[in-house]
């Protein structure tokens, strides 16, 4: 098992946030990248934060974007798209938009929109 797993997804989101906001995104498109991905909605999002839910039980509640697979590149000096462990591969996905959002990407290419 990978250390991250047990991490708690509350103590990366500030992280996350300040990421994002550091180049001009804001903490609401990272939240809508994060309800693309997951489908929580920001209640269920505010709860997995206030109850520190480990990443693993994280993923297990979410309902991943069946276009999530559309998800491609580097991360980690790995390509997402071949890692193995489903649950890295959902942690590398979020971890894919969050940097995509932050080097500016237009919000429909990062949502993978048509």
């Amino acid at each position: 098992m990978h250390r991250i797993f047990g991490i708690s997804f509350a103590s990366v989101y500030p992280l996350y946030i300040e990421k994002v906001e550091r180049k001009g995104r804001s903490k609401e498109e990272l939240d809508q990248v994060i309800e693309w991905l997951t489908g929580f909605d920001e209640a269920e999002l505010q709860r997995h934060i206030a109850e520190r839910t480990t990443f693993e039980d994280f993923f297990a509640d979410a309902h991943l974007n069946p276009n999530a697979s559309l998800i491609t590149g580097v991360v980690c000096g790995v390509r997402v798209q071949e890692i193995e462990d489903p649950l890295m591969q959902k942690i590398r996905y979020l971890d894919k938009l969050v940097d995509e959002l932050a080097k500016g990407k237009a919000m429909e290419k990062v949502l993978r929109a048509a």
